[in-house]
């Protein structure tokens, strides 16, 4: 596969153009997660097979970000078979780049005995050395290849001149705690690079005066941005952070990992309680008839990797192999085969998910009165 800057252009062809009762127009919020973010490139790999189905709008944190501008660069130079194409061309780079840095082994498994255990130990030390040294201390020189990667595969220059896919990525101001939201025109590579600084292993990013953190911690993805900017009501989520695990985590990095998954979705639960609040008043008819054109019934759709990724270790999201990496892209693809199997004729017409049982822990569906039913 070609680079993005050449191998994009190569392929460059028109978008077909369909009439609008053709197209079912969906916003994109992609969560981060390291070289999880391959579970993703899956799903929206299998979603650019649908001739029917484009994005308005993409949210995204982290790796979400970094798929999310590789996506609408790809879009932009090249239609879906260029998204496609310029996203296997960088999760290919990722893996022949990252594996210099990469933490864990990327020896295939199975290929050396024991070879599991040596990759639990490389990444045991790697842990407790960010947890006593700061990147300050161990990264002076705030070493991040992903920026050449980045630089690489996208010319952030024309995309901001031309790229008519709207962009949401979030980062976390680390000085006021709070999510600023970056759109097409701002994105650069400062602005990604923000968005996926990890601050155990990353100096923070500095952007006009103020200083960034990863976006997870205030915004895994914001969704907020599509109900301002874009026309379309469907948001689906891309989830990567599991949202349940059956099993307590009882080792230092299980805890730890679950902490951090945790608090990576408690900013997306937060707005998808408001999305069900306002969802209520819409559905019965609560608003004075001076308010209801100011309120939006929200479509969501989500792809989750609960039980797709529920076998993969925390270290996993620094192994760039690419026998791992292209695994990761098939459960994407098949858990979004899935997805439009059971639910590609709900776009634009219902959610797919309940918010009540499957987000907010509520107990069973409610009545028209907003009553608990009973069973």
């Amino acid at each position: 596969m070609t680079t993005a800057k050449t191998g994009i252009s190569a392929i460059k062809a028109p978008r077909a153009k369909k009439s609008a009762p053709d197209v079912h127009m969906v916003n994109l919020a992609l969560q981060g997660g390291g070289a999880h973010g391959a579970f993703t490139w899956g799903v929206i790999d299998r979603l650019l097979d649908e001739p029917d189905i484009e994005f308005e709008g993409l949210s995204g944190t982290s790796a979400g970000a970094v798929n999310a501008v590789v996506l609408a660069y790809g879009l932009m130079e090249g239609g879906r078979i260029g998204g496609q194409a310029a996203l296997e061309d960088f999760w290919r780079k990722s893996s022949r780049g990252g594996s210099i840095w990469s933490p864990v082994s990327v020896v295939p498994k199975g290929v050396i005995p024991g070879m599991e255990m040596l990759t639990a130990a490389t990444y045991a030390a790697f842990d407790t050395m960010t947890r006593t040294f700061s990147p300050y201390e161990f990264n002076p020189f705030d070493v991040n290849p992903l920026r050449d990667l980045l630089t690489e595969s996208v010319d952030f220059a024309a995309m901001q001149e031309r790229c008519e896919t709207k962009l949401f990525l979030s980062a976390t101001n680390v000085r006021s705690g709070r999510v600023r939201v970056f759109e097409t025109r701002e994105v650069n590579v400062d602005v990604v690079m923000a968005s996926a600084c990890l601050p155990f292993l990353f100096k923070a990013v500095e952007i006009d005066g103020e200083h960034y953190w990863d976006g997870g911690y205030v915004g895994n993805p914001a969704l907020f941005p599509f109900f301002y900017n874009c026309e379309s009501r469907d948001v689906m989520i891309v989830h990567i952070n599991p949202m349940e695990r059956d099993e307590v985590p009882k080792t230092a990095p299980d805890i730890l990992n679950r902490i951090n998954e945790i608090s990576f979705n408690s900013s997306l639960i937060d707005e998808l309680r408001a999305i069900n609040f306002v969802t209520h008043l819409i559905e019965r008819n609560w608003l004075k008839d001076e308010y209801k054109d100011r309120m939006r019934h929200i479509l969501v759709h989500s792809v989750r990797a609960d039980d797709a990724l529920r076998d993969l270790p925390v270290s996993s999201k620094f192994d760039v192999n690419w026998s791992f990496l292209t695994d990761l892209r098939d459960r994407g693809r098949l858990e979004a085969d899935r997805w439009l199997e059971a639910n590609r004729d709900s776009i634009g017409k219902k959610s797919t998910v309940n918010l009540e049982s499957q987000y907010l822990g509520l107990p069973g569906p409610r009545q028209a009165d907003g009553s608990q039913a009973r069973s």
